[in-house]
């Protein structure tokens, strides 16, 4: 997969990509000339440091935009000039039985996993149409396409993210705006390190044993997916060779949905 030149010069808003996939997308972006816009929660000295790396891998500039996603139409959208790319990656997890959800933490994750992509994608599609090119790339997951127990927020929501991106396409077709999912199965982040040491300490294992003991329960391939890996994959999106890929909902999860 390559995208080469073809996001040089072009800004890029990667949501939630001040850590984890979301910053690994925007690492890919910048390395290929983009000038990224990040956003996330971040102290100042996070913030500079993201800053940093992503001019020296782009040799243009990066902005922050401090906007919470999680509470209606953000702020700030309208004053950040043209965005050609947009990738909505940010995100919260909560775990319970639907009987013991807590209400607040639904309407959270509703929110910011998915009520947060449709209005930066409303906010920015009038910019794309003027200029007759955008992408839109929505980082859904493994259970936006299956469901597993006690994620009721979470399926919910990604399920809706890939429905959304099915309706945009649609709407944006033959306007040179395309609008795609991506469908991740295990990826290791810090976040997902946390769960791999939880449970290490819970049942007696060793992180190697913890790592296996999680990835055996859904993802047949034995292997997490990389940052690295979802990078690639939203700059071979941005690519000439996706000019007419859109709708989809790209399963990277090493079998899990296959099953």
């Amino acid at each position: 997969m390559r995208g080469g030149d073809d996001v040089r010069g072009k800004t890029a808003l990667v949501t939630g990509s001040t850590s984890g996939i979301g910053l690994g997308i925007a690492q890919a972006l910048a390395d290929q000339g983009a000038s990224l816009i990040f956003n996330g929660f971040a102290d100042d000295e996070l913030q500079a440091r993201v800053k940093a790396d992503l001019e020296a891998r782009s040799g243009q500039p990066a902005r922050f935009w401090s906007a919470d996603l999680s509470g209606g139409p953000p702020a700030g959208l309208q004053t950040l000039g043209p965005v050609d790319i947009l990738v909505n990656n940010a995100g919260m997890q909560h775990t319970a039985p639907v009987e013991q959800f807590p209400p607040e933490l639904w309407e959270k994750v509703i929110a910011l996993n998915l009520s947060a992509a449709f209005y930066t994608i409303a906010g920015l599609l009038p910019g794309m149409n003027e200029r007759g090119w955008g992408r839109i790339i929505n980082i859904a997951s493994a259970h936006g396409l299956v469901a597993s127990v006690h994620k009721a927020a979470y399926v919910a929501a990604k399920h809706g993210l890939v429905g959304l991106t099915k309706v945009v396409a649609l709407e944006q077709a033959g306007r040179g705006v395309t609008c795609n999912a991506i469908c991740p199965g295990w990826v290791l982040t810090p976040l997902v390190q946390k769960q791999i040491d939880a449970r290490a300490a819970s049942q007696g294992l060793s992180e190697p044993e913890a790592r296996r003991d999680l990835l055996k329960e859904k993802q047949p391939s034995g292997e997490f997916t990389s940052v690295e890996q979802l990078g690639q994959w939203a700059v071979f999106l941005c690519s000439p060779a996706c000019d007419n890929v859109t709708g989809t909902s790209l399963p990277v999860d090493g079998g899990w949905t296959a099953q």
